[in-house]
């Protein structure tokens, strides 16, 4: 049985920073290292919408235009982590963040490729 669990959100003022983790247990599609993951967040009221996406571990990422030059997703394979570091936030960024894994061997925005969810995370960024 695979789980994500997300942790790291919280309240924060506008321009602060923040690094979401997101733990995963059991094996989800391969190897954690050469998987793909990704970050998604869903603002009160509105859909979920893609944050950005990792496959394997060289940095083959894909980002959201409104977070790129801001956020960084990275993987820990020692300790089946995911990250997203999340810099220069905006009120515009808060919502509930999750965590996801596809198996997709490249990463992806396509949010119906991801088929195991985390509970989510919630941050906030007060003006």
């Amino acid at each position: 049985q695979v789980q994500l669990a997300e942790t790291g959100g919280g309240l924060v003022q506008a321009g602060g920073s923040l690094r979401l983790s997101c733990v995963v247990s059991g094996r989800a599609f391969g190897p954690f290292s050469r998987s793909t993951m990704g970050w998604f967040r869903q603002a009160p009221g509105k859909e979920r919408t893609f944050v950005a996406s990792t496959m394997g571990t060289r940095g083959w990422s894909v980002y959201a235009d409104y977070v790129k030059g801001r956020f960084n997703i990275s993987k820990d394979s020692t300790t089946t982590t995911l990250y997203l570091e999340m810099n220069s936030l905006q009120t515009e960024d808060t919502g509930v963040y999750y965590c996801a894994a596809t198996p997709i061997p490249r990463a992806t925005n396509q949010i119906n490729e991801y088929n195991k969810w985390g509970q989510g995370t919630q941050v906030t960024v007060s003006s």
